[in-house]
């Protein structure tokens, strides 16, 4: 298929829309959807026809949490190679976190990030400003200037918001200008030191433990806060029981909170990390197989919102197989989310597909506020993945697009693979 094309046939496939599998075809002019039906044109009469028959056709998926490293560290990530490893794994739109150097804490620096991105990148990239000034936790940005420069919400992802005035007043400004602060949630004076999960595994190891009451006492904190003010407070990576049945309280009260749970803590427990191999180690950390189990019933009763992968790239020399204590913590997402989530959930009966659709599309988008995304309708933007779900795969380092190639799940089988990804009707992958 041509990377360009004015008039686009997606014929056979089975369609998402609004939360239903339908068999029917889409039609693409100049960038749009034109129409969801039957018989919509004669192959013959359009620049591209792609016969998705027994293939899945969704909405774009919508990752509002990755890391791109640029500018600053581009040996790790680029806004082009990120968002290329986005469109392999199916992803039309995502958030991109502020650590940064230099972070886009001022109206200036926003507009020049916001620049580059729409430069570098092939995906739609909503942009974090951070909550503080510089990400240092003592001082907020000013919400409203940063939101007219273009900000798409407020996260120090990488760092806890250590001091609670700071956090009181990011949410009275979030309150004040219907924006949301997506929160990295840790107590520094609660690390004791820890690299992976407190227990057994971290005993066996001989490595200090990360205690659940690390995320979950600051999270007690910021949600007094979050009703304190009536400011949206997202939670990024939820990762522990504990936190699970807080954001679930917090949410029968109607405070304004949504939440997120990453792949990684979804499919792993700290039981699962083989040796000091530091492609196991993140932060938050992998929990227990409680803590996973809690995970998943919260997003199936709805406490958790939707489902986001903390794309964290990171050069092959800052994650040594043997080293757990010295390595970074991260862990790449876009390219394995889906594709995992669907053969580990989907194929096991834990999830519908429309569910686990539903968490990677709808849900952040309605969260987030984001336009034009989330959805397949005629008049909106042809952002649309397509996924075989029947021919099993190695995955692959070989396949991945991310410079970063950090992730435990190579060399596992997966029954879903991207065939094809469109961003305003342009072809940002297709598989050979």
């Amino acid at each position: 298929m041509a990377e360009k094309a004015e008039t686009i046939l997606i014929h056979g496939g089975t369609v998402d829309i609004n939360d239903r599998l339908v068999k029917c075809d889409v039609l693409i002019k100049n960038g749009r959807i034109a129409a969801l039906g039957h018989d919509l044109a004669d192959p013959s009469t359009v620049d591209c026809d792609f016969d998705a028959t027994n293939l899945l056709v969704t909405p774009g998926l919508i990752d509002v949490h990755v890391h791109y490293r640029e500018p600053g560290q581009t040996y790790k990530e680029t806004i082009h190679t990120g968002t290329l490893a986005a469109a392999h794994g199916g992803f039309t739109t995502v958030g991109a976190m502020a650590n940064v150097d230099p972070t886009p804490d001022n109206p200036e620096q926003m507009q020049k990030q916001l620049a580059l991105n729409a430069k570098e990148g092939v995906v739609h990239i909503k942009q974090y400003s951070p909550v503080s000034v510089g990400r240092a936790g003592q001082e907020t940005v000013d919400f409203k200037q940063q939101l007219a420069a273009g900000a798409f919400a407020f996260s120090d992802d990488g760092s806890g918001i250590q001091h609670a005035d700071v956090m009181y007043h990011a949410l009275q400004q979030a309150k004040a200008n219907n924006t949301v602060v997506a929160a990295h949630v840790e107590e520094n004076s609660l690390l004791f030191g820890g690299v992976i999960n407190a227990g057994k595994k971290a005993e066996e190891l001989g490595v200090p433990g990360k205690i659940n009451a690390s995320e979950s006492a600051q999270l007690a904190r910021d949600l007094m806060l979050c009703e304190a003010t009536g400011g949206h407070y997202h939670m990024c990576h939820v990762s522990t029981r504990q936190s699970v049945e807080l954001i679930r309280q917090a949410k029968a009260h109607g405070l304004n909170v949504t939440a997120e749970a990453a792949p990684h803590h979804l499919l792993l427990a700290d039981k699962d990390i083989v040796g000091c191999d530091s492609y196991y180690k993140m932060n938050p950390p992998l929990r227990n197989e409680k803590d996973r189990q809690a995970l998943i019933e919260g997003l199936l009763d709805g406490t958790i919102d939707m489902i986001a992968t903390d794309h964290a790239p990171h050069a092959a020399k800052e994650k040594p197989h043997d080293d757990l204590i010295h390595a970074a913590n991260g862990i790449t997402g876009s390219e394995t989310c889906f594709n995992k989530l669907y053969t580990e959930f989907v194929e096991k009966g834990v999830f519908t597909l429309t569910q686990l659709l539903h968490w990677l599309t709808v849900a952040p988008a309605e969260a987030f506020h984001i336009q034009h995304a989330g959805f397949l309708m005629p008049g909106e933007p042809a952002d649309v993945a397509v996924f075989d779900l029947h021919t099993p795969r190695k995955l692959e380092e070989a396949d991945y697009r991310s410079k970063g190639k950090n992730t435990p799940f190579t060399g596992d089988t997966v029954d879903c693979t991207t065939m094809l990804t469109l961003v305003d009707g342009k072809v940002v992958y297709q598989r050979r």
